[in-house]
């Protein structure tokens, strides 16, 4: 099929996740047809730099040969298999892998298929933890205001977003909040221009105060740790995620570590939390593991969470849960050949450094009239545009500045996705400078051309 065709039979059948799709129905789609190590080609022959690694997944860039060798080296021996009662292989290798990166308290790891089950996982086996060990009661969560946890009935729960999920706000299980420590628009209580110091200390007292009221009814704080991606790019103070740790532990609660978007060194370590040297009881990982090659997930547990699940058949201790693709050996093979290239190339030091040197290149969009904040960690980065950048007043959202202004980065061969009126740029981790300072030039043309026409 034609361009053409392939947008009348797109907009004919398909429904696009997060996507308005009035808006698309009139629109043109983009058709992506295929891709070369950092760009997307489209059903034209068009170019485009990957700015957002095709969902936050991608890491090496795409037809990367490794990968794709290791991928056919499995198709020749096994698609899939189950591991409802039998082992696999791939899935045994892979396991004893991620155990040599992981925090060194996690001693167990539970595989799915994507960011949602892996933390739908990690909240049922908080609740059947407790359960098992004799503390029943012990079957509500503590979230983060801001939070994202992905779109399952128990992901809402702990991740509720008025935007995303108040239709279903019926169906969700009991959770309690916290207030994100959003340094930039700081929750309600705290002074205007509070430092991050005081950010992080109200939020912290707030944890504590829900902590001390429902503590005893508590199975898990659960946390994007360090950089809460969906809410926009928050960076939490530094202290933050180490005072969460310290009082989980003094209320006798479980901590959930989500690095769905946060781990394979997006954040400039393999895994977030190693930024503050915390232990998670259980932490869940999906996107970057197989390089955003295949879908594969995995719900990391520590010994004794793993050990209050053994018992007899008639005991009642066991996991009752699992996927049909749960380990899939071609997942698993990619996720492999992504470690070696994370390994030989030394990728995660080499965030850090691009890190550091995108920092000199955002500076460049600070002098910029609807810039209001900039954060970034790692390769993780939000421009954040704002109406008036004085008072911090955003933009009407009916407006839909963020999505204008990534319409026109387009067309300089780049694809960035907003969140609302956070510009989010988080590239393939192997992408070299050159492509990273072609990418904030085109945001600096764009915003500036939106400073214009906010003065005609």
């Amino acid at each position: 099929m034609n361009t053409q065709q392939l947008q009348e039979s797109d907009r004919r059948h398909l429904w696009h996740p997060f996507t308005h799709m009035k808006q698309w129905l009139e629109d043109q789609p983009l058709v992506i047809s295929s891709a070369q190590g950092m760009y997307l080609i489209d059903s034209d022959g068009n170019r485009y730099l990957d700015g957002i690694s095709s969902l936050w997944c991608n890491v090496h860039g795409h037809r990367v040969r490794r990968i794709d060798q290791a991928i056919r080296d499995q198709l020749d021996r096994v698609a899939h298999t189950t591991m409802l009662g039998l082992a696999s292989e791939p899935s045994i290798v892979l396991g004893e892998r991620l155990m040599r990166i992981v925090p060194g308290n996690l001693k167990k790891v539970f595989y799915s298929d994507a960011g949602a089950t892996a933390t739908e996982i990690a909240f049922k086996l908080a609740v059947q933890y407790w359960h098992n060990i004799g503390r029943p009661e012990k079957n509500e969560f503590i979230g983060l205001a801001e939070a994202y946890h992905g779109d399952t009935t128990g992901a809402m729960s702990v991740g509720r977003t008025t935007a995303f999920h108040k239709p279903y706000f019926p169906l969700l299980f009991k959770a309690h909040f916290a207030p994100t420590p959003f340094v930039y628009r700081p929750p309600a209580g705290v002074k205007e221009g509070a430092s991050a110091n005081q950010v992080r200390d109200f939020c912290l007292a707030e944890l504590e105060r829900v902590l001390q009221q429902h503590g005893r009814r508590i199975a898990a704080i659960t946390i994007e740790p360090v950089v809460q991606g969906a809410a926009g790019m928050i960076v939490q103070p530094d202290g933050y995620l180490r005072e969460v740790r310290r009082l989980a532990d003094e209320y006798e609660v479980l901590l959930i570590c989500d690095e769905v978007a946060t781990g394979f060194g997006r954040t400039g370590r393999m895994f977030a939390v190693e930024h503050e040297d915390v232990l998670p009881d259980l932490m869940c990982v999906a996107k970057g593991i197989t390089g955003g090659y295949l879908p594969l997930a995995a719900t990391f547990a520590t010994q004794p969470i793993f050990d209050a699940f053994l018992g007899q058949p008639w005991d009642g201790k066991t996991f009752y849960h699992g996927h049909t693709y749960t380990g899939n050996p071609l997942a698993c093979a990619a996720a492999l050949a992504n470690l070696d290239l994370f390994e030989e190339q030394n990728l995660v030091q080499q965030v850090r450094q691009k890190g550091d040197e995108l920092d000199i290149l955002l500076q460049n969009l600070l002098p910029l009239k609807h810039v209001g904040d900039i954060r970034r960690k790692g390769l993780m980065v939000g421009v954040e545009l704002v109406e008036d950048k004085t008072s911090r007043r955003p933009f009407d959202p009916h407006r839909r500045v963020g999505a204008e202004v990534c319409r026109r980065i387009r067309s300089h061969g780049i694809i960035l996705r907003p969140l609302a009126d956070t510009i989010v740029l988080m590239p393939p981790l192997a992408l070299e400078m050159e492509d990273l300072r072609r990418i904030v030039d085109a945001m600096q043309i764009e915003i500036h051309r939106l400073d214009t026409s906010s003065q005609s």
